[in-house]
């Protein structure tokens, strides 16, 4: 678990979010909630599986768009580590809203936690050896804020969020550039005050952005041996990261070469969604 729940997104974001998916979801009316009786009541939330939680902020705004007035007490802290057939929180509100908040609110909730428990395997496999875990750009179309707030919640760190906040040299931008070094120089040129991450393809390469410099130097797709050697030759004086092909059985040997950070695009986008039950009527003793 991170240690502190991380600072979710801007409240204005959040509620963009729970504007488009209610839109989405609801369009000009529920027409199966607008036959209920429209009186107050109660539901409980379940999680059926062990997990860790992330997308609170997400749930409360979706439920609170319809009903203002419903009240939700957690049971659970964000980012906290559950287990299967947790209660993790009790609503109190009008029938009509609660029935219709009910899957988009398990959406985000789902969602986002499924990110956030993935992630939290991954961390947990590189306990103790320094490396960290980084999500990319690889997230869900729309939720990107959302999905990174998640991989926080799972113990990880963010990568650059978009291509407007690290200037990242990849093998199309160091070919077009002409060299890696013309693409560095181009960059500080440019961008000074932004944060210069390198990908390299082999230890020439290595070297050269070693020599041209940067912040970090992205190994993409090394051999083991290979990985090590650059280890050895960076020797601390710039961070190395990880990625390409990266799975959990093989992370930990990764980490124990010496390598700063892996960075795992399955964190956001191999989704596979927690198991979530919203329940009209009291909790279950």
């Amino acid at each position: 678990m991170a240690p502190h729940p991380p600072t979710a997104p801007a409240q204005a974001l959040i509620e963009a979010d729970v504007a488009r998916a209610l839109a989405e979801d609801i369009g000009s009316g529920d027409v199966t909630a607008a036959l209920l009786p429209d009186t107050a009541d109660c539901a409980y939330l379940l999680c059926k599986q062990d997990a860790v939680i992330a997308g609170r902020p997400w749930f409360d705004a979706t439920h609170r768009a319809l009903d203002p007035d419903v009240r939700i007490d957690w049971r659970v802290a964000e980012g906290g580590h559950v287990s299967a057939g947790t209660v993790l929180a009790i609503l109190r509100g009008r029938s009509r809203s609660l029935v219709s908040a009910e899957r988009t609110s398990l959406n985000f909730l789902q969602t986002l936690s499924g990110t956030a428990t993935t992630t939290a395997h991954y961390v947990a496999a590189v306990a103790g050896t320094g490396t960290r875990i980084l999500d990319t750009r690889k997230t869900l179309p729309g939720l990107r804020l959302a999905q990174k707030y998640a991989v926080r919640c799972g113990g990880g760190d963010n990568h650059r969020i978009g291509l407007f906040d690290t200037v990242m040299l990849k093998e199309n931008h160091i070919r077009a550039a002409g060299s890696l070094t013309a693409a560095v120089h181009a960059a500080r040129a440019h961008y000074p005050s932004l944060p210069l991450v390198v990908e390299v393809e082999d230890l020439t390469q290595l070297r050269e952005a070693l020599a041209a410099g940067c912040e970090r130097i992205l190994i993409d797709d090394f051999e083991p041996d290979m990985r090590r050697e650059a280890v050895r030759i960076t020797a601390g004086r710039i961070p190395l990261e990880v990625s390409g092909s990266v799975d959990l059985r093989g992370l930990r040997a990764i980490a124990e070469d010496g390598v700063d950070c892996i960075s795992i695009g399955g964190l956001t986008k191999h989704v596979q969604a927690i198991d979530l039950s919203l329940k009209l009527g009291p909790a279950p003793d």
